[in-house]
């Protein structure tokens, strides 16, 4: 099957663009960024809030959204101070149409994350993608920003996305590859 890093490694090429970028095994220091949550938090109940999170993934991958929110809310009702369950029950929210209460969600992560680490990271990306599909560029720059200083590799894509003058030269060097190919590209 291959190592973590293989397998990471697999995963950035065949999903370039994941929405969390941040795939495990593959960034050095992933694991020591991660919160000492067992300090932080009753350790059978971050067990429990741990496990109704993936049963929420799980349910949310599998399309029973109400389901998976149900689960986050749970986990958020176990461990209120806790930010991944907000993360994740803000990805429903928005798979729901609930743009409002994705951003309510991905506010309080942040906060409750102090804007570091990964549910920061996280909390921001998402922050981003919601204020680009608004329109709002300004907004989802300052916060792919913020995630991109936290180490987020899509987030660093995304800022180049959102630069004019990045995109113009992207265009200028497709031309000429084109042409090198003898393609012609469509105007």
């Amino acid at each position: 099957m291959g190592t973590l890093n293989d397998q990471a490694v697999l995963q950035a090429i065949f999903n370039p663009d994941t929405p969390f970028g941040d795939v495990v095994g593959l960034d050095l220091g992933e694991e020591a960024e991660e919160e000492d949550e067992g300090g932080v938090f009753p350790q059978a109940q971050l067990e429990q809030s741990k496990a109704l999170e993936l049963q929420g993934v799980t349910a949310a991958e599998a399309g029973d959204l109400s389901t998976a929110l149900e689960r986050f809310g749970q986990a958020i009702n176990l461990l209120p101070e806790r930010a991944s369950a907000y993360n994740n029950r803000a990805q429903a929210r928005r798979l729901q149409g609930d743009v409002a209460g994705a951003l309510e969600d991905l506010e309080r992560a942040v906060a409750l994350s102090g804007g570091r680490g990964r549910a920061a990271r996280q909390s921001f990306v998402q922050r981003g993608l919601l204020a680009r599909l608004q329109g709002r560029d300004d907004d989802a720059r300052r916060d792919f920003e913020r995630a991109a200083r936290l180490g987020s590799p899509f987030a660093r894509r995304q800022l180049v996305l959102l630069n004019p003058y990045a995109a113009l030269c992207n265009r200028m060097l497709a031309d000429v590859m084109g042409q090198l190919r003898g393609e012609r590209t469509p105007r």
